[in-house]
């Protein structure tokens, strides 16, 4: 795989994540609630960490060669949510709804690519990425199924 190619990949992965800080800083601006924006402090400084590893991916080509793929288990809680909508006043469980459906989405495109990927090079990179936006969304449903479910 060229450089290029995959310089091209990693930079729209990085916006990707980009997208995600925003998202979450948008949400430390638009809450009153303390214990709020330290949480999405805490996801924005998460995905934050996203846009760096994929910085130091694309700055040493060695990191391509030993991506690990991690296996994640899909409790499949996101399956059976409707996204809320991201305008006003979002609840506790309207913001974990909309994090795990955003993950959702990413582990979906980059699982997509991976399959349609012909350079093995790339397909392990997608799928890599998407390994990582499956442990996000587990994350998210754990806390789902932990806080908002059992008050429920």
């Amino acid at each position: 795989m060229s450089k290029e190619k995959f310089n091209k990949i990693i930079d729209f992965a990085i916006e990707r994540e980009k997208d995600a800080v925003k998202f979450y800083n948008e949400l430390q601006k638009d809450s009153s609630f303390a214990p709020n924006k330290e949480y999405y402090a805490k996801l924005e400084t998460m995905e934050q960490g996203h846009v760096n590893a994929l910085e130091e991916i694309k700055k040493d080509v060695r990191q391509r060669e030993n991506l690990l793929i991690p296996e994640v288990e899909n409790l499949h809680i996101s399956d059976y949510l409707v996204e809320p909508s991201s305008e006003g006043k979002l609840s506790y469980q309207d913001i974990i709804i909309l994090a795990m459906k955003r993950e959702e989405k990413a582990y979906d495109l980059y699982s997509k690519l991976a399959e349609e990927s012909k350079d093995d090079h790339i397909k392990n990179l997608f799928l890599k990425l998407a390994g990582e936006e499956a442990k996000h969304k587990n994350h998210f449903e754990k806390i789902y199924d932990k806080e908002v479910l059992l008050e429920n």
